[in-house]
């Protein structure tokens, strides 16, 4: 990859690892589905006069926006407002790697390798041991709707794949821009009715400067440059080059959650998080180690 290329590849990831720390920000300030639909209207804006249409059948458009709208970041917003740290968000969130990787095989058949296995018992252990220290500066209530963004996650990553499966190969950037226009009738409608109508006006009538700006950096920045720029590279280079930068997105959101927020994780919570990261690790790049140790000398 050039210099540029990767100067690139790390702005991408500063951009979504300091999200976590945004959205911290913005569920202050908005009920977390209030902000979850707003970030998608502003996001859609672009649809049908600056961006095309993906080439893909309209139902891919809508299970994805569907998953990746109002299941990851509706579950993953919720979550972040009842007690689910920034920097622990942005670990746990990377489950959606092994969720991808389990109902891949067993919804579309794909092989498992031995290395994701490895990966998977690694991060596993790492996801117990952030779970157990529920009650201290995190609550199980947020750990379980981060899990559950994470499936969601995993669910909008196998539309993609049974997409391409059928022979289509949509834009990234045009899929996430598209699909926006599902997702903020039913998270505007499910805040109306769990949040409720005084929560709204008076979040609205009272919403600071910098949950304006939490809104507009989720839509434009977090979403547009941050999407835009990350299909640039994929359509540069091979997955296996791109791919492992996104590592490095939960440790900017640990320091940025301890730099911005001041977050204190426990040396627990911090061996989970090891943990959870040496398994994606293992995940992306203990195949080719693997095959390395099985060549003869």
């Amino acid at each position: 990859m050039s210099f540029r290329d990767i100067a690139a590849a790390l702005l991408v990831v500063w951009v979504w690892g300091v999200n976590f720390v945004v959205i911290k920000w913005g569920v202050h300030d908005l009920p977390p589905l209030l902000l979850g639909g707003l970030r998608f209207v502003l996001a859609a804006l672009p649809a049908g006069w600056l961006i095309a249409r993906p080439a893909l059948p309209w139902p891919y458009v809508l299970a994805y926006g569907l998953s990746m709208g109002v299941g990851q970041f509706g579950l993953l917003f919720s979550a972040m407002a009842y007690g689910m740290p920034a920097g622990l968000a942005s670990v746990v969130l990377q489950a959606q790697a092994f969720f991808t990787l389990l109902l891949g095989g067993l919804w579309l058949g794909e092989r498992i390798a031995l290395a994701s296995l490895s990966g998977l018992l690694c991060a596993s252990v790492g996801l117990w041991l952030i779970a157990s220290t529920h009650g201290a500066n995190m609550t199980m209530l947020g750990f379980t709707l981060t899990l559950a963004a994470a499936l969601s996650w995993a669910l909008s990553n196998l539309v993609v794949r049974r997409a391409s499966q059928a022979g289509h190969r949509p834009d990234t950037l045009a899929l996430v821009v598209w699909a926006s226009l599902v997702p903020p009738l039913p998270l505007l409608a499910a805040s109306l009715l769990f949040e409720g109508p005084a929560r709204i006006g008076t979040a609205l009538a009272d919403l600071s400067w910098r949950g304006g700006l939490a809104v507009l950096y989720l839509a434009f920045i977090a979403t547009l440059v941050g999407y835009s720029v990350w299909s640039r590279l994929l359509t540069r280079y091979p997955a296996g080059k791109v791919a492992p930068f996104s590592l490095l997105v939960p440790a900017v959101g640990l320091c940025s959650a301890s730099w911005l927020l001041d977050e204190r994780l426990t040396m627990q919570q911090l061996a989970g998080s090891a943990c959870v990261l040496t398994g994606l690790l293992i995940h992306l790049s203990g195949g080719s180690l693997f095959a390395r140790l099985r060549r003869p000398a």
